[in-house]
């Protein structure tokens, strides 16, 4: 099990950029994929970015392609998801999980771990 807690996030003007941390302790974070969502008020966690627990495959929304970047160093333990281009449709509370085994999943039941999530809001 990894215990994970994000930060980095924000008030941030449109067009404007965050890179979001998500620190892990725990001596298996290595073998995590690990991903990226975002959840606004009374709708469900929504599928933002992926990498797998080598760092040698991401996947993205559509929505944030080109625009967000995903990476994750395993000797520092963190995940980290670079925001460039913001958007007022970007606001959210943004938290990171993961899951062992194989799999390549976007839906969040999928994921667990999840830390507190960082606010991010972005003004137009």
């Amino acid at each position: 099990q990894v215990q994970l807690v994000e930060s980095g996030g924000g008030l941030v003007q449109a067009g404007g950029s965050l890179r979001l941390s998500c620190a892990a302790s725990g001596r298996s974070f290595s073998s995590y994929t690990m991903g990226w969502f975002r959840q606004i008020p009374g709708k469900e966690r929504e599928f933002v970015a992926r990498v797998s627990a080598s760092g040698g495959s991401t996947h993205y929304a559509d929505f944030v392609k080109g625009r967000f970047t995903i990476s994750r160093d395993n000797a520092r333990n963190t995940v980290y998801l670079q925001m460039n281009s913001l958007k007022p449709e970007d606001t959210a509370v943004y938290s990171c999980g993961g899951y062992r085994g194989l799999g390549l999943f976007t839906t969040a039941r999928q994921y667990g771990n999840w830390g507190q999530g960082t606010q991010v809001t972005v003004s137009s």
